[in-house]
């Protein structure tokens, strides 16, 4: 059992966020358990995958990513698959997140 959770936030400055987190839930929910609500002001959403969990938060500037893993290859596993996703999804923008190094442990 680990001491501590790590964590990492990655944010892209972007008008479409509401549209991308919408799609990469969608596309996560195929594979593993998401948590999405279009609804909410700001829209929320979170994919559980194996090695931790993504939270995202889509506002009318941007899209931000909160990944909190028990392992450094947790987040990185995480980030890799996001940041895969995001720019197949934002491939017009070219779209990238701005990730902050991991934090906890």
């Amino acid at each position: 059992m680990p001491d501590a959770m790590l964590t990492t936030s990655g944010r892209a400055e972007t008008p479409n966020a509401a549209r991308y987190l919408g799609q990469l839930c969608k596309h996560f929910a195929h594979k593993i358990t998401v948590d999405y609500d279009g609804d909410a002001a700001p829209d929320h959403g979170t994919a559980h995958f194996p090695w931790g969990t993504c939270r995202m938060t889509a506002t009318a500037e941007a899209l931000t990513m909160d990944v909190t893993a028990d392992s450094a290859e947790g987040l990185d596993r995480i980030r890799a698959v996001v940041d895969d996703h995001l720019g197949r999804f934002a491939w017009r923008e070219t779209l990238a997140l701005a990730w902050t190094p991991p934090a906890g442990g």
